[in-house]
């Protein structure tokens, strides 16, 4: 199993973010949970990070193992932003898991994030034992 953490700060802009240093956090993503890897985009939802969520989305899609976690603003905003290039890429939406990380600080996205991961892994060894979490 691949966990891919994605991380959007809304161009540094976004007062939600103003409690959070992400010249640190893909660190302390890598360091602290059982992640392949964590890359910041300043806004996942402009015109470059559309690229580069659409190349990562593309590369994933061919491992069914491959998760992607996005760090960013509410999961509904997220889907609705992203869904066209979901299908695009083929990258199954059941993989994309988006996380809301807004209004708290490194070590409150660092603690949503890993619930999302746990989850995942707990997900993943019950499927491996014959029963399933996701519908």
């Amino acid at each position: 199993m691949n966990i891919k953490v994605l991380l959007c700060n809304c161009k540094g802009l976004c007062p939600s973010f103003k409690d959070s240093d992400f010249n640190t956090l893909p660190f302390e993503v890598e360091s602290e949970l059982d992640v392949k890897y964590a890359v910041v985009h300043p806004q996942l939802c402009g015109q470059g990070g559309n690229e580069a969520l659409a190349d990562i989305l593309r590369e994933s899609a061919k491992d069914p193992e491959t998760y992607i976690v996005s760090g960013a603003c509410a999961p509904e905003a997220q889907y609705k932003l992203f869904q066209k290039l979901l299908r695009r890429t083929g990258f199954d939406p059941k993989r994309f898991v988006p996380v809301d990380i807004r209004g708290t600080n490194n070590d409150g996205i660092l603690a949503a994030i890993g619930e999302k991961v746990a989850a995942l892994i707990r997900e993943h060894e019950d499927v491996g034992a014959g029963t399933s979490l996701r519908q």
